[in-house]
Formats: structure tokens, C-alpha cells, sequence
């Protein structure tokens, strides 16, 4: 699949077979880690253009921008890799929830215990 992404970019990037890359949303102001989701380059572009993430859904097979049908916006202030250029970091300003279930975040549902 042809995309937009800079190519000084796209170079660096380490992606799985499926051409993906891990992309984490923090919230920019508080440093909750708010999801997980997935980018190939052209998700990658459009999230770096638009100021929304965008991202690639392996269930569907297709590109979805976090808020279109919830209203749960994921307003892009900052992105980054990772040191490896196999994760990216985007920190965003949530509008409400960022959990596919209605939680503001997809990490304080299902803590696991820790052994001593």
C-alpha cells in the first residue's frame, strides 16, 4: 500500500510483517497511558497531518480516527518513536473516553497481582 508519509520517516521505521507499529496514546498533560492501537505509515501520516489519531483496525481491515463515531476525540499535540523505531508515542488531549467500553482509560479495569 502506497502512502503519504515522509519517506526520511518511513525509512526509520521497524514494523511487524503485517507492516504495523505498536501506538500508544498518553494523555500529554498527565502522562495516563490512555491505549494501545495500530498505525502502518499511512496512519501515521494521517494522524502527523490531520491532529487526530488515526488508526489501523486488524479486525476490520480498515482506518478509523479515534472520536469519528463516539465523540471521544484524540487531539495530537506531540509524536514520537520509540528508541528502536518500532513503537510510537502519541500524546494527546483526550475529550472523554479513550476505552472502546466506556472507561477513560483501557489500563485500570484489570490489574494483575503482583507476586512477592
Amino acid at each position: 500500500m502506497s502512502s503519504n508519509l515522509d519517506p526520511a520517516i518511513a525509512a526509520r521505521l521497524k514494523r511487524s510483517p503485517d507492516g504495523l507499529v505498536p501506538a500508544i496514546a498518553q494523555q500529554y498533560d498527565t502522562g495516563e497511558v490512555l491505549m494501545l492501537g495500530w498505525m502502518d505509515d499511512e496512519a501515521l501520516h494521517r494522524t502527523l497531518t490531520t491532529g487526530r489519531c488515526t488508526y489501523w483496525s486488524r479486525s476490520r481491515r480498515e482506518y478509523w480516527v479515534k472520536g469519528d463515531t463516539s465523540g471521544h476525540v484524540q487531539h495530537v499535540k506531540s509524536v514520537a518513536l520509540d528508541c528502536d523505531a518500532d513503537t510510537v508515542l502519541v500524546k494527546v488531549d483526550q475529550v472523554g473516553a479513550a476505552c472502546h467500553t466506556g472507561a477513560r482509560t483501557c489500563f485500570d479495569a484489570d490489574v494483575l497481582p503482583l507476586s512477592q
